[in-house]
């Protein structure tokens, strides 16, 4: 048995959110990480649902802890950079009601593991901007747009034309042990088996797009802090170019969870023995 499951990038289909509610179940994990991009598209009407949070999602999460009880495992939650920031108050709601852990720029240390939470990805191509960031320096690949532009659906309290990915994950770990550290990301590291995109032979301004569109900062994060395990999305299709949905780094393990396929991937680990995780296509 596996304590841990592990999804990502479930973009409001509630059939693959059915699936998930139903395994959880049967198998009773102790532990549950989603991993972003959890809503619905542009927030889109699905089903019958005026709001995909409070109609669907919510109500789906209380009858579970209702029927597990004491068993009900420790979720820990972020969002992704296709989720609109406008609606992170809706999960820092559900955070206090018990639900689960909201971990945005956030550390918990639950049981025999401490976790940590972290949503931003580097510049994209894509408009909305709630949860971009430049990644090392104000480098932008070609055809991605800046964090600057682009458009939000609230106005950031920070700086965005001096916040770094880089410098976002040196305040969240600080000088923490890293033997059982579990890192939550949206973004995978980058030039791995994890980031590999689509992009072969696509050019902008005579120039060809790297195929690699990680996060260097996540990259040299994991290289030098070497946590025990890193889970990540973002980019659905690596897993069926590459054949690849882990990898490992130094003793770090580092799993993409997403996938360009209908069913339902779920990943299956034990927190604390993650290179024997398995995925699975429901």
């Amino acid at each position: 048995m596996f304590d841990s499951f592990f999804i990502t990038d479930l973009h409001g289909h509630t059939d693959r959110y059915r699936k998930l509610f139903s395994v959880i179940r049967d198998e009773v994990p102790e532990y549950v990480f989603f991993g972003g991009d959890l809503l619905p598209h542009r927030m889109r009407m699905v089903e019958n649902f005026n709001d995909f949070v409070y109609d669907f999602l919510f109500p789906e999460m209380r009858k579970l802890k209702n029927d597990l009880g004491n068993k009900f495992p420790a979720i820990f939650l972020i969002l992704g950079n296709d989720d609109p920031k406008i609606e992170e108050i809706k999960f820092i709601e559900g955070s206090h009601e018990g639900l689960f852990f909201y971990m945005n720029m956030k550390k918990q240390t639950y049981g025999k593991i401490t976790v940590f939470g972290y949503p931003y990805v580097p510049p994209t191509p894509f408009q909305l901007k709630d949860w971009e960031k430049y990644d090392v320096s104000r480098y932008v690949d070609p055809g991605c747009i800046h964090p600057t532009e682009g458009f939000r659906s609230m106005v950031p309290i920070e700086d965005i034309e001096y916040s770094t990915i880089s410098n976002d994950l040196e305040l969240l770990a600080g000088d923490d042990e890293m033997e059982h550290a579990v890192f939550l990301f949206h973004t995978p590291p980058y030039h791995c088996h994890l980031d590999r995109a689509a992009l072969d032979g696509v050019m902008v301004d005579h120039v060809p797009l790297d195929v690699h569109v990680g996060s260097i900062a996540v990259q040299r994060f994991i290289m030098n802090k070497q946590p025990l395990c890193t889970l990540h999305g973002h980019i659905h299709e690596s897993t069926r170019i590459t054949g690849h949905w882990k990898e490992k780094f130094g003793r770090t393990v580092a799993i993409n969870g997403s996938t360009d396929n209908p069913e339902l991937s779920l990943v299956k680990f034990n927190a604390l023995d993650p290179d024997h995780a398995i995925r699975v296509l429901l």
